[in-house]
């Protein structure tokens, strides 16, 4: 997803593991995940690219996790600065998606777009790379973990991203911590109302 405003390369592995033997004692940031809170680090990388982690859980099973990432057309209506999202082709392997997002930084405005080829392992990861757009850089994976049979999903982002623009690493650190949790917590609140609306 476009956080300065998701492919080949599944990054390394997440910060931390999740399994049901992990929860019998959960680590601070685990229990911060269980109770809600989105967890971001952003890393400046060699050659100006930024590495971007992201983890949240979300109370909802990997099949309801997995839609909301792959509705790519309805991305536009809940994520936060988020202006157009399309799905161009999908082959059944791979698809191909556009994104375009806007941000604000301090008084300045951006508006970046990409178009990226989609591939992944049902319910388990989806990577994404850049075709073409404002990025030099843009790569990465989402990653999904099941809870306790059903009972919730560990969402986790990696990209590396290297805008094709002018922009300063610390700027591009600073937004992704802005953005980025707000991105998160929508797609969490999505996945969750889609179940929730299922049941009612």
């Amino acid at each position: 997803m476009l956080a300065f405003s998701s492919l080949v390369y599944p990054l390394t592995s997440p910060a931390f593991a999740f399994n049901d033997s992990v929860h019998d004692s959960i680590s601070a940031e685990q229990e911060k995940l269980l109770n809600g809170e989105p967890l971001v680090m952003v890393d400046g990388l060699q050659d100006g690219v930024t590495g971007i982690t992201g983890h949240i859980f979300i109370a909802a099973s990997p099949k309801k996790v997995w839609d909301m990432l792959t509705d790519y057309n309805n991305h536009k209506n809940y994520i936060p600065k988020m202006v157009d999202s399309r799905l161009i082709s999908d082959n059944g392997v791979e698809a191909v998606m556009v994104e375009t997002g806007r941000t604000r930084i301090f008084i300045f405005q951006k508006t970046v777009s990409i178009t990226a080829k989609i591939r992944g392992e049902y319910l388990k990861h989806l990577y994404f790379q850049q075709i073409t757009g404002d990025f030099k850089v843009y790569h990465g994976a989402w990653t999904l973990e099941e809870y306790r049979h059903g009972q919730g999903t560990f969402l986790t982002y990696k990209s590396e991203v290297k805008p094709d623009f002018f922009a300063p690493q610390f700027v591009i650190k600073f937004v992704q911590k802005h953005d980025f949790p707000a991105i998160l917590l929508a797609m969490k609140k999505k996945a969750e109302s889609s179940l929730n609306a299922l049941a009612n």
